[in-house]
């Protein structure tokens, strides 16, 4: 593999690993989006999946005592309910529009949130089995449940570490089952071996200077930087489904 795309999956490696430690979430996406630019698809989707695993294996310790475990309960519930009904969707309803759609609502919410809309309380279980619901069914159809989850708790009432630490915990479940799928489908190859052992150093150091970075934020700095990275994210999303959606055939 030439060193030129080794520096540059290193450096994206890095710097989604500087967020992933900072927000709690954004590796994927940002990883995912940098690396296929000059390694293909079916390369990068396993090895992005196990780094989320380290990732999160990593961070879990440091924000274990912080997980708001009476909402993240319900909230895997709901998945576990709905992504099934989103793997029926996958066969029948076109993705990419679904996405924008998607990123539309998000970049909408994040508008409402931004001028200073939040709920009193935190919903009760019905409502958080909901979310998990409409999560699952946005995964199993379209791979972006993570965004229902992310506004669920930008938007309560629990602080900056409470919200990072549940979002953490969630997002290592789903990882976890997402790699796993991956190497019975027969994606996990020597090659990717070699990728993820040579992007685990910049994923250590990436890590380590977003939890500094967080460690040292106020909150109401978090909020807000979490949510321009929610936007930035939405809008890459809305540009890539477009972009699916204009190509011939």
């Amino acid at each position: 593999m030439p060193v030129s795309i080794l520096i540059f999956a290193g450096t994206a490696v890095f710097f989604a690993a500087v967020v992933r430690g900072y927000s709690g979430f954004g590796f994927s996406m940002i990883s995912t989006v940098s690396l296929t630019l000059v390694l293909p698809p079916a390369e990068v989707v396993p090895v992005v999946l196990l780094l989320e695993v380290v990732a999160s294996g990593w961070l879990l310790p440091q924000v274990w005592r912080q997980i708001d475990w009476a909402s993240l309960i319900p909230l895997s519930a709901g998945v576990v309910i709905g992504t099934p009904f989103g793997l029926l969707a996958l066969a029948s309803l076109p993705a990419d529009p679904v996405r924008a759609g998607i990123a539309l609502v998000i970049i909408g919410f994040v508008a409402l949130m931004w001028r200073g809309w939040r709920p009193a309380r935190m919903p009760q279980t019905g409502t958080i089995v909901s979310v998990g619901v409409l999560s699952g069914i946005l995964n199993g159809s379209t791979t972006m449940g993570g965004p229902p989850v992310i506004l669920f708790y930008l938007s309560g009432p629990a602080g900056a570490a409470v919200s990072r630490a549940s979002m953490i915990a969630f997002f290592m479940g789903t990882d976890i089952i997402a790699f796993t799928m991956a190497f019975f489908g027969g994606l996990i190859t020597p090659r990717t071996g070699f990728l993820i052992a040579f992007a685990l150093l910049p994923l250590t150091a990436g890590i380590f200077c977003g939890s500094r970075w967080f460690r040292r934020s106020k909150e109401e700095h978090f909020q807000r930087r979490v949510l321009l990275l929610l936007i930035l994210l939405a809008v890459v999303a809305l540009f890539r489904a477009f972009g699916q959606m204009m190509m011939p055939g």
